[in-house]
């Protein structure tokens, strides 16, 4: 796996580049003189923790014949107030929308943190995740 990254202005944005061309504007925050023009590296590690379980629990769950109308993960982390500021623990809260059965959705979920989802086996190792999970609001 390889990317790449290309200083945009003359501050703190770039443009990363995926295997697959894909773009991702990628700045710092503006208290620190960045535009804001992209999402901070931070934010980054939240999203590809999301995104990784997002892709295993949909495969798991497609495989099983459960309808999924939507998906939403909302990730929030609270970092350390030392440097670095790392993450200190993160919740992971799965919205489901669809005709799914709760266990099905449970034990997918499961199955993605406790065995297939690479970023948060990294991150396991360092931070407490814990993760919640409603489908249609319930």
């Amino acid at each position: 796996m390889r990317v790449e990254l290309q200083r945009v202005d003359d501050a703190f944005h770039f443009e990363g580049t995926g295997t697959e061309g894909v773009k991702v504007h990628i700045d710092g925050s503006r208290n620190i003189g960045a535009a804001g023009a992209g999402a901070r590296p931070m934010e980054l590690i939240l999203m590809g923790l999301g995104g990784c379980s997002a892709i295993d629990v949909i495969l798991i769950l497609k495989k099983q014949r459960q309808l999924i109308d939507d998906i939403r993960i909302v990730l929030d982390g609270e970092r350390v107030e030392d440097t670095p500021a790392v993450f200190k623990k993160i919740q992971m809260d799965f919205q489901f929308k669809g005709t799914l059965d709760r266990e099905k959705v449970k034990r997918a979920i499961d199955l993605s943190v406790e065995k297939y989802c690479s970023v948060y086996a990294m991150l396991a190792e360092t931070v407490e995740i814990t993760h919640t999970f409603s489908i249609n609001g319930e």
